[in-house]
């Protein structure tokens, strides 16, 4: 097992990591849209309220992760359109407790990659007070110093203790948040560490996982939402010929919903196909969706615009321009992205490192893995995600 990760814990990874701001189960999904925008992976954490204003986050009050998905489907289902947008957050986020462990801040590298291996997206972390019984002998604390470990033991009672919380002596606890994308931007900077396996090919390292999750092109919008699963958040929009070839055309994902318009995204979930909705339009948005042939969709517009009462925002044509960035300045951050009609792809030869690095690049949770081998290069044959990769570094470093 490569050093970095018995050498490392938990606290290096807290350096310059803001102080938590929690999203309440009381608070509206207009409140939770403004935090997924700021957040990565394209979902946050959601709290039940405090007993008291000075209580601090915990394990315990932890409810669930809301991600952009969530919203979609919430208000394609609820039909309501912005007043949807008022509901509460407890509505929305499926609740699981698992998706995140408060961990001590001298907690190893290699059992933080364990607990995310089987599952945990978030670690919480105490960014203040001090901490005993690291360990191993030497261990790199968060502030960059080295400290002897002051417990003496036998290794193997130092190994179960690697898991359990230490004391903290502080007045006011502060907390900050760890995500897979912190753990994956650390060991993009740990490369030379990890040597040779981030130039080995994905292919060999066994990261590709063939067991995604897929919907038809002309399947519902809606039925492909419902086939999400948890991780990778995401589920492959396909083609297949007749010979069985799985070719993909897109992909419906918390990240790609990331900073979207949801009224708009909740409308095309509900009334367009899954093939549609992933291409929605070109990169620039001139290409509104009556552009293809659909003749439902059109006369359906114009059916429900005659219908007193409706929101004009929900009757809005769906393109990547109107499910695009929140903010003023979307001409400026859409170039730094490939556009919501390109599903992001590698070939089952490209490196680990290529993979990690496209997914920092693109806050994305996964890539698709299409066949090296094939004439056309969208033949799908996996998806590599946070898990995938972690297992990877792991157990090739063993």
């Amino acid at each position: 097992m490569a050093a970095v990760f018995y050498h490392h814990v938990v606290g290096d990874l807290t350096v310059g990591k803001p102080e938590i701001a929690e999203l309440s189960d009381a608070d509206t999904l207009d409140d939770a849209a403004r935090a997924i925008a700021g957040s990565p992976e394209g979902a946050v954490p959601v709290w039940r309220a405090r007993a008291a204003p000075d209580d601090p986050p915990s394990g315990a009050r932890f409810l669930g992760m809301i991600s952009a998905v969530d919203i979609a489907a919430f208000l394609a289902a609820a039909g309501a359109g912005d007043r949807a947008m008022r509901a509460a957050v407890g509505e929305a986020v499926q609740p699981n407790q698992d998706l995140l462990r408060e961990v001590d801040p001298g907690t190893r590298l290699i059992d933080a990659l364990e607990l995310m291996r089987h599952g945990v997206k978030r670690f919480l972390v105490r960014k203040n007070g001090s901490w005993t019984g690291i360990t191993k002998r030497f261990s790199m604390l968060y502030n960059g110093k080295w400290m002897k470990n002051s417990e003496s033991g036998s290794p193997s009672s130092a190994g179960s203790s690697s898991m359990q919380l230490s004391p903290f002596i502080s007045c006011t606890e502060r907390f900050c948040c760890l995500s897979r994308e912190d753990i994956l931007r650390f060991l993009i900077g740990c490369l030379g560490a990890l040597a040779p396996i981030p130039l080995s090919p994905i292919c060999t390292l066994g990261a590709i996982n063939p067991h995604y999750c897929h919907v038809e092109a002309s399947a519902p919008a809606m039925e492909a939402i419902q086939k999400i699963p948890g991780d990778p958040c995401g589920v492959a929009v396909v083609e297949t010929t007749p010979d069985g070839v799985r070719k993909i055309i897109g992909d419906i994902s918390a990240y790609k919903l990331w900073k979207c318009d949801y009224v708009a995204a909740a409308w095309a979930l509900a009334n367009l196909s899954a093939g549609q909705f992933a291409i929605g339009a070109d990169e620039n948005g001139s290409t509104p969706i009556s552009a293809f042939a659909v003749p439902s969709i059109s006369s359906s517009l114009s059916e429900e615009s005659a219908e007193p009462g409706r929101s004009p925002r929900l009757l809005k044509k769906f393109s990547s321009r109107n499910i695009g960035f929140l903010n003023s300045q979307a001409n400026q951050v859409r170039s730094m992205y490939r556009g919501r009609s390109s599903p992001l792809m590698c070939r089952s030869t490209s490196s680990l490192a290529a993979v990690m690095a496209q997914m920092l690049s693109h806050r994305a949770t996964h890539v698709w893995v299409t066949d090296a081998e094939a004439e056309e290069d969208d033949v799908l044959v996996g998806v590599v995600g946070y898990t995938d990769i972690f297992a990877a570094v792991t157990r090739s470093s063993a």
